[in-house]
């Protein structure tokens, strides 16, 4: 028995005289082809299940759900369709290069949630316009860094490692995305163990819009990370450099920097070199902060709890964590 579709029924024709008229559509992968219904969507911006009567030029012109009926099933046989290519990516290779930077985005999404992104195919997806990477869950390398040459606009770029450290992203690779994303606001890099001050130095220089850069478990950091983020970074209002080896000099001079006033959250657990000196730099010059976690620094004593207190009570800290040795 030949498998069925598990597409709409309905067949699916290109406007009159648009854009995909007389486009040749390969038939069904249920029938050993292509999917029709693919290539229907992601060729042309002006097919659409049939209506009895033609939508409005404003309606067709766009992918985009929400705006009557024929609109969301168009949104649903696109998100169908962008399914259909994850599962076959080998197959439909060729054709991801040449699609629309909107197809692209939701391409990019599902593919990150699949970890499907590597160091081999990043270059097909990425356009010049992307804004945002959540790279997470995906195994990639310095070579997928090096790839976003031509992504200028790019504002957020996630590359923490949930469980496992990360060895692939050096410093190598960061300096390549300082260089080429000048627009940068968030860089996290969780349990990045190979990146070293020179990374972050770049990113610090380089990419002055940071508000927010996670540095937690990146045991190859130092002071000079957390000196260089304070002195060029005056947007920072968030910085995780917890079970890191940077020390009290470190912490004083990110909280005199450009970025003190603008502080509001700062995760420091686990650094076993950080004293009192540190916490009281923090809540002494960040006037805005309101999370401030530094539990298990074995070298914070009871004199920090006698200046948060005062904190406390005047409810301007929101969340603190710290222990009692």
């Amino acid at each position: 028995m030949r498998p069925s579709c598990r597409f709409p029924p309905q067949p699916l024709r290109p406007s009159p005289g648009g854009p995909g008229a007389g486009l040749h559509l390969p038939s069904c992968p249920a029938a050993g082809g292509g999917c029709r219904h693919f290539g229907a969507v992601l060729r042309s911006r002006w097919v659409a299940a049939a209506p009895r009567s033609p939508l409005p030029a404003a309606a067709m012109s766009r992918l985009s759900g929400g705006w009557d009926r024929a609109g969301e099933e168009v949104q649903l046989l696109l998100d169908l369709c962008l399914q259909c290519l994850t599962k076959n990516l080998s197959r439909y290779a060729a054709d991801i290069k040449s699609l629309p930077p909107n197809i692209k985005d939701k391409l990019i999404t599902l593919m990150s949630r699949q970890g499907q992104i590597t160091d081999s195919n990043i270059s097909e997806v990425l356009h010049p316009a992307v804004e945002s990477l959540d790279l997470r869950d995906c195994d990639i390398s310095d070579n997928a860094l090096l790839q976003l040459y031509n992504c200028k606009q790019l504002k957020k770029i996630n590359l923490n490692s949930c469980k496992e450290n990360r060895l692939g992203i050096t410093s190598e690779g960061v300096i390549a995305l300082a260089l080429s994303c000048p627009y940068l606001c968030e860089a996290s890099f969780k349990r990045c163990c190979d990146i070293t001050d020179s990374g972050v130095l770049a990113l610090a220089l380089n990419c002055q819009f940071l508000q927010i850069v996670n540095l937690g478990s990146c045991s190859g950091i130092m002071d000079a990370s957390l000196q260089a983020l304070g002195e060029n970074c005056k947007f920072l209002h968030s910085v995780d450099f917890s079970s890191t080896r940077v020390t009290d000099d470190g912490v004083v001079a990110l909280v005199s920097g450009t970025c003190s006033k603008n502080l509001k959250e700062i995760h420091m657990e686990r650094c076993v070199n950080l004293t009192d000196v540190a916490v009281e730099a923090v809540l002494t010059c960040c006037p805005k902060i309101h999370i401030f976690l530094f539990h298990g620094c074995p070298l914070v004593t009871d004199r920090s709890r006698d200046v948060l207190e005062q904190l406390v009570i005047s409810n301007k800290i929101k969340q603190v964590t710290w222990t009692v040795y």
